[in-house]
């Protein structure tokens, strides 16, 4: 339970003094709904106030702080023309102009005679000098408590800058004193303030300089997140080791099967990695590994070889895919193996009703299924296992942390093994804040044979020798996806622009082409996808991006749109999908020029690698940690203050220590493990809690 300490922290904005329920819902649109939420809410620049020339010397554009006398008023003459008030300082004259003006406020505010202090962006406009809606007008008095230099946050439609200003301050004046969950000669060794301290002074920039992430404030906010972060991993590591795991060791008989009847040898990386997941299966300890492997480098036979280990022991294991496409498709490449080694696999999907799926469930378990793939719905309540010792998550950057035990709670008592695939490789510092309660096996090394992806750059202004080349490939029997770019502020614009690609297309191509967009039924876009993969439509264009894993070995040609648009790691996923088979893939990436020095680096690498690993590193690079996998989708945590590209020295430190807390003190019974639970609570890990001993 979170502790007293903390109960104000949570508490909801529109509690507010002056906050009303409008303004509260617009902060909890850009920052969120609880008081903790402005905390993390850091400004994004500075506006300096310090700047006080004369009026003759005010230059056009700049923020000036200037005193004036008020000289006279002149109301607005119609409703949509502006009410003016003319002031002067003895070296110029300045007009405050406002639109829908409340005028007995104004004569309040700048009584003609008096002196006042306006602040505001300078506008010439010929030998006329504005200000348009001042931010600030006061008595010298009244502005003296004006902040020299001002935080600015960011904000969205309808909400400004002043409320949301208002309710950080009074936020920021309630913040608790927290106790020091970091050791003092750790914070003093980096001459960082306390939490407390740190927060207050990240809101309150002096210089651009404070904005950045080596900011001491900022530096040290980043890394209570990253250590609340690595404990709340290490907590749920050890609560894995700590429980009872099943041990499970085959006698080889069937894997010895399958790799003889291959039509390959397996790679050194695969041999690598399924030694270590044997040995992990084979020990008492409850395995939780991520298997990470490049686009092709074979992860799904290393999977299969796992699960029959389980099946050769009288087991049962299970395979759970995102999508039914991709569920589907695991069961067509592995059904006929089974049936070969004369073991049972089958297929469950939401999709499986009636008499069929209650066979199924019921044949489950009675055990009579040796092998389960599905999507979560192999997961759900009413599927219960005979005795299931082995679980692989496929494409497990769908799921967080707490998802991933959830869905192997099913297994008897959570005992289940478990290895998670991601076809995405994920750089090392991504790992370590997605994954740290795992261990980790490669697929660094593709299977021999397979040729490169030929891929290739062209300008928009070529889009028609395009359209030729994809009409020739269609000739030669090939198949091809047309991606067209996410526009993140609207599905509409997507699918417009989609659907005017599609339309383009078809009217050159014929019937040959489908098109598949966000909008659509599942069922719909499965249907359009298992067209494609049958050959029943030759090209497939598509808004989303192309799913991942999806395989059709006739697939060759990748057309991408504004390929500026896309992430590294996206374009490297996408130009995955093609070239499966025994014909080289082409990868053709249309940009709109002029392109800026990121697109074109991102450009750059993909001509220069097909390297996943590198080509993950690049992307965090150039991205940052935020958008490399879209964090919201991803499982990947959503850091708010911590930038894992910056501060990946912090990520490393904040895993040191993390482990050593657990090593010194597993329980968090000491003062300072007390205070850790504070950070964990703090930082809404309030599940890492429970995995403690002592709760």
């Amino acid at each position: 339970m979170r502790p007293e300490i903390l109960f104000s922290t949570f508490a909801p904005v529109s509690g507010l003094p002056g906050v009303g329920p409008r303004i509260a819902k617009l902060i909890e649109k850009v920052a969120g709904p609880r008081l903790v939420d402005l905390y993390w809410h850091l400004p994004t620049q500075i506006v300096d106030r310090r700047y006080s020339p004369s009026l003759a010397r005010a230059p056009d554009g700049a923020i000036v702080t200037v005193t004036v006398v008020v000289e006279r008023h002149t109301p607005a003459p119609g409703k949509r023309l502006p009410y003016k008030v003319f002031c002067s300082d003895g070296s110029g004259q300045l007009t405050l102009v406002f639109f829908h003006a409340k005028p007995d406020y104004l004569q309040r505010a700048l009584p003609v005679g008096e002196e006042r202090v306006v602040s505001g962006r300078i506008r010439h406009y010929g030998d006329e000098v504005q200000i348009t809606h001042p931010d600030h007008i006061g008595t010298a008095a009244e502005l003296d408590a004006l902040k020299a230099v001002e935080p600015v946050y960011r904000l969205t439609a309808g909400l400004t800058a002043r409320p949301l200003q208002r309710a950080v301050r009074l936020t920021l004046d309630q913040a608790p004193d927290l106790p020091e969950w970091l050791e003092p000669q750790f914070v003093s060794g980096r001459r960082w303030q306390g939490w407390k301290d740190a927060l207050l002074a990240a809101h309150a920039p002096e210089s651009p300089d404070d904005l950045e992430p080596g900011n001491p404030a900022r530096e040290r906010l980043a890394y209570d997140e990253l250590l609340a972060n690595q404990l709340a991993l290490a907590l749920v590591r050890e609560s894995v080791r700590r429980g009872a795991g099943r041990a499970v060791s085959g006698d080889s008989s069937l894997r010895k099967q399958v790799v003889a009847s291959l039509p390959y040898s397996l790679t050194s990386a695969q041999e690598r990695a399924l030694e270590e997941i044997w040995k992990d299966m084979a020990s008492p300890a409850r395995m939780l590994r991520l298997l990470q492997g490049d686009v092709g480098s074979g992860k799904t036979i290393v999977a299969f070889l796992a699960m029959l280990n389980a099946v050769e022991s009288g087991a049962q294991a299970a395979l759970m895919a995102p999508t039914e496409v991709l569920a589907q498709q695991h069961g067509d490449v592995l059904t006929p193996l089974c049936a070969e080694l004369g073991i049972r696999l089958a297929l469950l999907t939401g999709r499986e009703k009636g008499k069929f799926r209650r066979e199924t469930l019921a044949d489950l378990e009675a055990g009579d299924i040796d092998i389960l793939v599905g999507t979560h719905a192999i997961f759900q309540e009413g599927v219960a296992f005979s005795d299931l010792a082995f679980a692989v998550i496929d494409e497990q950057h769908r799921f967080g942390v707490h998802q991933r035990l959830a869905l192997t709670a099913k297994a008897a008592g959570a005992r289940a093994n478990l290895l998670v695939m991601t076809a995405t490789p994920i750089p090392r510092t991504l790992t370590m804040t997605a994954y740290g309660d795992m261990d980790v096996s490669q697929l660094d090394e593709k299977p021999p044979g397979r040729i490169p992806v030929d891929t290739r750059a062209m300008p928009l202004e070529r889009l028609d020798e395009v359209v030729q080349a994809v009409r020739r490939a269609v000739g030669d029997g090939d198949r091809v996806y047309w991606v067209c770019p996410l526009v993140e502020e609207s599905d509409v614009i997507d699918i417009a622009a989609a659907e005017a690609r599609y339309a383009a297309l078809a009217g050159n191509l014929g019937n040959d082409v489908a098109l598949l967009h966000g909008r659509m039924k599942s069922a719909e876009k499965d249907a359009h996808m298992s067209r494609f993969a049958g050959g029943e439509i030759s090209v497939l264009v598509a808004t989303t991006v192309i799913e991942v894993g999806v395989d059709v070995p006739e697939a060759t040609v990748m057309v991408v749109e504004h390929a500026e648009r896309f992430g590294l790691a996206q374009l490297h996923q996408l130009r995955g999908r093609v070239g499966r088979g025994d014909r080289q893939g082409r990868c053709l990436l249309l940009y709109a020029a002029p392109l800026g020095d990121t697109a074109r680096a991102r450009i750059r690498i993909m001509r220069e690698t097909d390297d996943g690993f590198r080509i993950a590193e690049e992307d965090l690079r150039l991205r940052g940690a935020g958008e490399v996998l879209g964090t919201r989708q991803s499982g990947l945590p959503d850091f708010r203050l911590a930038d894992v590209g910056a501060h990946e020295e912090l990520m490393l430190a904040a895993r040191d220590d993390a482990k050593l807390v657990l090593e010194r003190d597993p329980d968090l019974s000491s003062d300072r493990g007390q205070a850790l639970r504070a950070l964990l609570y703090l930082f809404e890990r309030d599940a890492a809690v429970g995995y403690l001993r002592s709760g």
